[in-house]
């Protein structure tokens, strides 16, 4: 079976769940490209569209927010959304690379590249058996304005929300969101500390702001290395792709904690810390519940992230802090030091499945195999 995976840079998150589909379609012997569709009308086209996203979740997240309450209340209108408009304009650069590429499937997770096919289907063009992956904890804007053939939601509580916002219910499967498997394996923490070059027996905070480096980082540093000294607990510092975040908490805080840009070794670090602190991305909370570590949200986008962080503090999987200012530092010590942990990692694999990837590539291939020509079938023609 060949599979093709679309997403785009908007956020590593999307991307994170590409991986996870792709280690899992080859693990199982299939082949499977992933694309960022783009692409296929030039780098410039491809960058823009990265960098006006990640631009206004670095440096304006207000405005971020304004923008996806604007989109939540266009949705009730009854027409297309002018997200979609834009995104069909990328049909005929598609329709020729499906031409030219043989795919049984494509699986989408991102709401972009799932207008594109929609578009693509209006126009009476024929396309692979779609599937939209969600990666966050609610019904997006426009997600109900697509046209796939399955919809993989986080969780069965969202079944009702997709369905209120106009997915069609038999197209709903409430599989999970897929991560790649280093976070759900299980290691000794010793073991990965070890392999990190982490001591033993010191208590580590991890804190990041997503693979945009997000989030009032550098204020959430200050109050943590102003009440924790290096001795009570060490502050590891994920700036992801942010460079002038990266240059900047170098300058401020190197003597402090330690500070990584971009790092390939993120489940380990979550492994090895005994705790993250981090902005609800839907992915970047869902690595951390399948790990099973202890997690603080802080500081969302707000929209979709709002959303996360209020479906895993309903649950318990996360503690959730409003002004990190006052609630912060009560919150880390409810998790390092009192008797919150365990629950909370109970609540998660409770909550969260770990094995998503497994579960949507069984469903990629199950619905292959109904309907691909049986040898007998070959034979006769």
């Amino acid at each position: 079976m060949d599979t093709l995976i679309l997403s785009c840079g908007t956020g590593g998150g999307h991307n994170s769940a590409c991986t996870a589909i792709e280690q899992e379609m080859l693990s199982r012997g299939h082949t499977a490209k992933t694309l960022n569709p783009y692409l296929l009308k030039g780098e410039r086209t491809a960058a823009m569209i990265d960098k006006a996203y990640t631009s206004l979740a670095q440096k304006a997240p207000a405005l971020f927010g304004g923008i996806y309450r604007l989109g939540d209340a266009y949705r009730h209108l009854p027409v297309s959304s002018p997200v979609y408009h834009l995104n069909k304009l990328m049909a005929d650069e598609v329709e020729k690379y499906l031409g030219e590429n043989h795919f049984d499937a494509i699986v989408m997770t991102h709401l972009y590249p799932a207008e594109i096919i929609t578009g693509m289907k209006r126009k009476g063009k024929k396309v692979p058996t779609s599937y939209f992956i969600a990666t966050d904890y609610t019904c997006i804007p426009f997600t109900e304005e697509t046209d796939c053939d399955y919809y993989i939601i986080p969780s069965e509580e969202l079944r009702g929300e997709y369905i209120k916002r106009g997915v069609p219910e038999g197209k709903i499967y409430p599989l999970g969101i897929p991560v790649k498997k280093e976070f759900y394996l299980k290691e000794e923490k010793s073991a990965v500390r070890k392999r990190l070059g982490l001591e033993q027996d010191k208590t580590y905070i991890l804190l990041a702001g997503g693979s945009i480096g997000a989030g009032q980082i550098q204020k959430i540093v200050s109050t943590l290395v102003e009440y924790y000294d290096r001795k009570t607990a060490e502050l590891i510092v994920v700036c992801g792709s942010h460079a002038e975040l990266y240059r900047s908490m170098i300058e401020k805080y190197a003597d402090e904690c330690t500070v990584l840009a971009f790092t390939d070794k993120m489940a380990d670090y979550i492994k090895a810390c005994d705790l993250f602190v981090s902005k609800p991305g839907g992915l970047s909370s869902t690595e951390a519940a399948v790990a099973g570590a202890p997690l603080i949200h802080v500081t969302p986008i707000p929209g979709c992230e709002t959303d996360n962080m209020r479906f895993f503090e309903r649950r318990g999987m996360s503690l959730a802090v409003y002004d990190f200012k006052t609630q912060l530092t009560d919150a880390c010590d409810r998790l390092l030091f009192g008797g919150e942990r365990e629950a909370q990692r109970q609540n998660q694999l409770r909550s969260i499945p770990p094995l998503a990837s497994a579960n949507i590539c069984g469903l990629i291939e199950s619905n292959f195999n109904k309907t691909k020509p049986s040898k007998q079938t070959e034979t006769a023609k």
